[in-house]
């Protein structure tokens, strides 16, 4: 699967991850990317953000189950959840959707104001099709209403996926100069 090209090949390659409320999935996915991305010797070439679609936890802090699960994984937990806007098309080169609801609440977005941003739906995509082997609608299930092993479980799926995420944008962004 070949990346979006960049849209300002003098910045950063601006990766938006997007779930339903920014408390759970998508601040999980952010953080294992930067880690991955630190670790690969891009984090200062690829920017990473999460936002929700929802807006009930705007201001807050992550799920404490998502953070412990991260935490007792070694990641930074650091997080102040905020709501997706159509503007933060106008910065994404690539927004990666947690399941199919988020990216039809995207893709809306896309269809609304993305011509006006410069962003078309090539750009949105799903984040865990970036792992091998996730069938046709890798969607990664919302832990939220469950027990901590669904934090588990997801933690497991991101990891996967960031781990593909990260090969890929090694791959398009070659060595630094």
């Amino acid at each position: 699967m070949s990346l979006p090209k960049q849209r300002d090949p003098q910045g950063p390659y601006r990766v938006a991850v997007v779930c339903l409320g920014n408390i759970c999935r998508s601040p999980m996915a952010e953080k294992v990317l930067r880690a991955d991305l630190e670790r690969a010797g891009l984090g200062d070439r690829v920017e990473v953000t999460s936002s929700g679609t929802g807006d009930w936890h705007v201001g807050g802090a992550m799920d404490p189950r998502a953070a412990s699960t991260l935490r007792v994984h070694g990641y930074f937990t650091g997080h102040t959840a905020r709501q997706f806007r159509p503007s933060d098309l106008e910065q994404a080169d690539l927004v990666l959707a947690m399941d199919l609801d988020n990216h039809d609440e995207v893709s809306a977005a896309v269809a609304e104001r993305g011509p006006e941003y410069g962003f078309d739906a090539s750009r949105l995509r799903l984040f865990r099709s970036f792992a091998p082997g996730t069938g046709p609608n890798p969607e990664v299930p919302d832990p939220y209403y469950g027990g901590d092993d669904g934090f588990t479980a997801v933690l497991n799926m991101v990891e996967a996926a960031a781990k593909g995420l990260t090969d890929e944008l090694d791959r398009y962004l070659g060595p630094e100069d």
